[in-house]
């Protein structure tokens, strides 16, 4: 069978990106902006330093996002912790929030104030579940083997659907096999976010040759296998899968020292549009990074359209200080946008002269 020619343009409904790290301070200005070049809407991750725990530190943190990116539509979670109250729970429901957000302790960057146990939130997900609020879960056992941390988490997520049937659950960045499987065999009541880093790249990519710091991420990246089935999976239309891209921009400086995250955010919508324009399924692009995610959570969906051009251009060696997803590789698809906006002080393009 031939192969479809490829369209020059795709227009899309404006997307979502449901899992996002803008992180704090001074660097979040320019993620952000990053991010509404890109989305329509975004939901931020909690786990800043300091964390986003009360309605007071969410109310800070999305005022902050608005003023350095002030058309950007933002759904916004907290961290979850064992011992926080109903009244807390439905206060920042009130203020809000859409999600909590589950870290085992020490399973990733700023989550060594996470769970040491996860029953000890019980209380906690019950609370959320009669709010109406969705439940993000970062799924790894920290004490379990490397690569096999997601699948060695899937009871824990289990034990929450049996107990909270009533709770929208969502397992985040999923990166197996068996974490796949597990969402697709499991209740409505569960979704999943995939990476563009989960759905393109493997451990061969990370540490086959040379080490690339770059790709390090929690969960880490899996086999081909498990590649194969998150592909297949999104190549489906599967609509309990929606796109998260997990962007966490650490400085360079951080990365070399082994901080765990990938800044995909600026490549995020080219990369995917070639995945899917390279598999004849480009008319399942909108549906998983437009439509799935906000029917899981109940969002009106967006109303304006984007166009992603197949023009080729060369990812900057770094931006704001941080290497991107792709650095320095020529994608051949980008979102339409004031080409003012590709340079800049805070883009770094270290080609020779």
């Amino acid at each position: 069978m031939s192969r479809l020619a490829p369209p020059e343009a795709l227009v899309i409904r404006a997307p979502d990106d449901m899992h996002v790290h803008l992180r704090e301070g001074a660097a979040l200005a320019g993620y952000a902006a990053d991010a509404a070049r890109q989305f329509a809407r975004i939901l931020v991750m909690p786990n800043t330093h300091p964390p986003v725990w009360s309605p007071g530190d969410l109310a800070a943190y999305r005022e902050g996002i608005a003023a350095a990116a002030p058309g950007l539509d933002l759904v916004m979670t907290f961290k979850v912790r064992a011992g926080m109250d109903a009244a807390t729970v439905r206060a920042l429901r009130d203020s809000g929030a859409r999600a909590g957000k589950l870290y085992p302790q020490g399973a990733t960057t700023n989550s060594g104030d996470g769970l040491a146990s996860v029953d000890a939130a019980y209380p906690v997900f019950e609370a959320m579940e009669e709010c109406g609020l969705a439940l993000c879960i970062h799924g790894e056992e920290p004490s379990a083997p490397a690569l096999e941390r997601e699948e060695a988490f899937l009871p824990e997520v289990e034990g929450i659907l049996r107990r909270f049937p009533r709770l929208k659950v969502v397992l985040e960045h999923v990166s197996s096999a068996a974490g796949i499987a597990f969402v697709r065999e499991a209740s409505g009541n569960l979704a999943a976010t995939v990476t563009v880093h989960h759905l393109l790249y493997t451990t061969e990519d990370l540490l086959g040759g040379k080490l690339d710091v770059h790709l390090f991420c929690r969960p880490l990246l899996k086999g081909a296998r498990d590649r194969a089935a998150i592909q297949e999976a999104v190549l489906a239309g599967d609509r309990r899968l929606f796109f998260g891209s997990d962007s966490a921009p650490h400085p360079l400086a951080d990365k070399q020292s082994g901080a765990a995250g990938v800044y995909s955010m600026p490549v995020s919508l080219p990369l995917l549009a070639a995945f899917f324009v390279d598999h004849d399924a480009a008319g399942r692009l909108e549906d998983f990074v437009s439509r799935f995610g906000a029917e899981f959570y109940g969002l009106p969906l967006n109303e304006g359209r984007v166009r992603i051009l197949r023009r080729a251009w060369r990812v900057p060696d770094e931006l704001h200080g941080v290497v991107p997803l792709a650095a320095g590789r020529e994608l051949q698809w980008r979102v339409e946008e004031d080409p003012a906006s590709l340079t800049g002080p805070h883009y770094v393009d270290r080609r020779e002269p």
